[in-house]
């Protein structure tokens, strides 16, 4: 009984601690860190830009009177007119017949066998070289440049999807065997919504190739959009006006990420939960 005594009494663990430690981490918002990086990054861009020849750099503030000239001429927004079109119909065939298309071959082992590898090898096929043929297929219109950028986009979600459904726990496949539910129904009802997340990382990744197959089309076929603006640029030395159309295309393509994570959050909040990711 002494000994219980004299023994010293157990200090309380103070579990709210390390949760105030990370929220004095999380005090600065991304967005600050963001906007500071890339302010860093173009001031850095303009000092030392400046003391580049012309012809073979330009800077920040050059880049932007060069903006303002064809954007208030209109010449900008209409190449970008003219190249958004065929992206958003090559983009969205891609996640149309890219999506079910994974999601079948991840499902069924003999559509996996049968085209699994002819997926993986259209994957690693360079397909600029293949432009050329589809030029003799659909000419040089507005149809070439729609199969060039579904051809560069469709992989991706192809493969992320197929991979994601790979992923699925096989416990969940077989609650849905218990209530004697159909292929169709388990694939719906389970193996989609588990696989939102591959899904939406494989989006994501073909948005960045999207707008390169949108690029090399208007290169390989009729020079018109934002291609024109840069192959014209380039062959005047005009290397500013060259650089409007890439930053441009850059920001189209962080606009759609961004776009895309926030209809990810929408669709399928509970993976933020799981992963333990702050939103904020």
């Amino acid at each position: 009984m002494t000994e219980i005594a004299n023994r010293p009494a157990e200090l309380p663990v103070d579990t709210a601690a390390p949760q105030q430690t990370m929220r004095r981490r999380r005090q600065v918002p991304r967005w600050v860190i963001t906007v500071g990086s890339i302010a860093f990054f173009l001031l850095a861009w303009e000092f030392f830009g400046r003391g580049v020849n012309p012809v073979f750099g330009s800077y920040p503030s050059a880049i932007a009177v060069a903006f303002w000239d064809i954007s208030s001429s209109g010449q900008l927004w209409t190449a970008f007119g003219e190249s958004l079109r065929p992206f958003v119909f090559g983009y969205s065939l891609a996640i149309i017949v890219g999506v079910p298309l994974g999601l079948v071959i991840g499902r069924f082992w003999f559509v996996e066998s049968a085209i699994g590898i002819l997926v993986t090898a259209g994957y690693a096929m360079p397909l600029v070289a293949l432009v050329p043929l589809l030029i003799l297929w659909l000419g040089l219109g507005f149809g070439v440049k729609v199969a060039v950028i579904l051809l560069m986009a469709i992989f991706p979600i192809v493969i992320n999807t197929w991979l994601g459904v790979r992923a699925v726990p096989k416990a969940l496949i077989e609650v849905g065997r218990s209530f004697v539910a159909s292929d169709a129904t388990i694939l719906r009802r389970i193996v989609l919504p588990a696989t939102l997340p591959y899904i939406m990382a494989g989006i994501r990744l073909a948005v960045g190739r999207a707008v390169v197959g949108m690029v090399i089309a208007e290169f390989f076929t009729s020079i018109s959009g934002l291609g024109a603006i840069i192959i014209n640029s380039a062959n005047n030395f005009d290397t500013a006006t060259m650089f409007v159309p890439i930053l441009l295309l850059m920001v189209l393509a962080i606009g759609l990420n961004d776009l895309i994570g926030w209809i990810e959050r929408k669709v399928a909040p509970w993976q933020a939960e799981i992963a333990g990711r702050d939103r904020e």
